[in-house]
Formats: structure tokens, C-alpha cells, sequence
């Protein structure tokens, strides 16, 4: 079998929100594949190719003044032209840490992946309001559900 890449992209500005990508990355490492193999990338870092070889994608951001992340809004202005072409079905998950509610950051990621022909495999998860420590497990279950979903071919 040929290998599977999951690549996460997540920004991590602070001590909660990298305990929130490592919990994407514990979950994803948690499920045993043989062909699932885990890319994780800060957005700066994180270029079209990276995208075009990935099977499928999670997106973590926070929510900055009703947006997305600056480093997420970064990720897409340099990697959209590129990957139009050649990434239309890519199945994806999105994670907002929100200390409102999401909504704008939530509309404005799914108006971007729309326009590549991204399709969400989940709902999107929006870590909202004050700090919970369920954050970090619901964040674990979704990494795991994207390398069992890719793993069993699902997506």
C-alpha cells in the first residue's frame, strides 16, 4: 500500500494553543497505520507542495479579531494559486481556538477552501470561550479521526 499523508497546519501562538496541536498530533500518532503518515507544519512553513502531496489536511487556527490567524491568512495567500489546480476534493478538518465564537474565522476558512474545492469531512471544531482542559481531548479525537478516516480509505 502507498503511503497516505496527513498534513496538519496549525498555528500556535501560545502555551494552550500548542497543547492543542500536540493533542491533534497525539491522536493522529494514536491510531496504528501502516500507511498514514503524519506532516505537522506551522503555516509559515507549510508551502503548496506540501499541500499537493498531502491525502488530506487540518487546519488549526485561532481566532484573531473575528478572522483567522495572520499566519493561517499567510498559508493561503501564498499557497492558493498553486494548489487551485491540483487539490479540488481535498478532504480537511478545521480546529479554532475562539475566545469569541468562531463564526467569522469559520466563514471566512470554509469561503477560502470552497473556492480550492476542499471539501470538510467533519464539522469544524471550535474551541470557544474561556480555556477548558475538554479542548485537548476533543482536539486528540480529531486527529485521530482524520488518520482512521484516511487509514480505512474513507477520505
Amino acid at each position: 500500500m502507498s503511503a497516505k499523508r496527513l498534513l496538519v497546519v496549525a498555528h500556535a501562538p501560545s502555551p494552550n494553543t500548542v497543547r492543542l496541536r500536540e493533542a491533534i498530533k497525539e491522536g493522529a500518532q494514536s491510531v496504528r497505520s501502516e500507511v498514514v503518515e503524519l506532516i505537522l507544519k506551522s503555516p509559515f512553513d507549510t508551502s503548496a507542495e506540501d499541500v499537493i502531496k498531502a491525502q488530506a489536511l487540518i487546519l488549526c487556527t485561532t481566532e484573531n479579531l473575528g478572522y483567522m490567524s495572520g499566519a493561517l491568512k499567510d498559508f493561503f495567500d501564498r499557497t492558493y494559486n498553486s494548489c487551485l489546480e491540483h487539490t479540488g476534493g481535498l478532504p480537511y478538518a478545521l480546529c479554532i481556538r475562539a475566545g469569541l465564537d468562531g463564526t467569522g474565522t469559520r466563514r471566512a476558512v470554509e469561503s477560502i477552501t470552497s473556492g480550492l474545492g476542499w471539501r470538510a469531512v467533519q464539522e469544524a471544531l471550535v474551541c470557544k470561550g474561556q480555556w477548558h482542559e475538554d479542548f485537548v481531548g476533543q482536539c486528540r479525537e480529531l486527529g485521530a479521526a482524520m488518520t482512521a478516516g484516511l487509514d480505512a480509505g474513507i477520505f
